[in-house]
């Protein structure tokens, strides 16, 4: 369900990634896309782009790794696409690879990501 910003621009939401997320995704109003592959990537995030659209995607953390040209120019640019991945939820404690994650982890220390709780 694409949102509306102040400006009156629309804000497409999308999920990129494994089928068994995406109905949730689905629930809460984003456009999904399961199981995709790479070059199927590229083609959405090309087309967002060309298209000048604002959109905020969640993609699964394994599609992060992939070489996707378009991926990496928006990742490098910023702006109107925001790409953000989602930390594989079956690991725990979760492992973190954003480059926020990296940041904070060099910032903070590698634990104060952990979501172990301190005694």
């Amino acid at each position: 369900m694409p949102t509306e910003t102040p400006q009156g621009r629309v804000t497409r939401l999308l999920f990129i990634g494994s089928h068994s997320l995406a109905d949730g995704f689905r629930l809460i109003g984003f456009e999904t896309v399961t199981d995709p592959e790479p070059s199927q990537v590229n083609r959405i995030l090309r087309d967002l782009d060309r298209g000048r659209e604002n959109a905020f995607v969640i993609l699964d953390d394994e599609i992060m790794e992939w070489d996707v040209p378009m991926l990496s120019q928006l990742r490098h640019e910023g702006g109107r696409i925001i790409v953000i991945s989602l930390p594989p939820l079956d690991t725990l404690p979760p492992r973190l690879t954003s480059d926020v994650a990296v940041r904070l982890q060099n910032l903070f220390g590698a634990g104060s990501l952990s979501t172990e709780e301190k005694t």
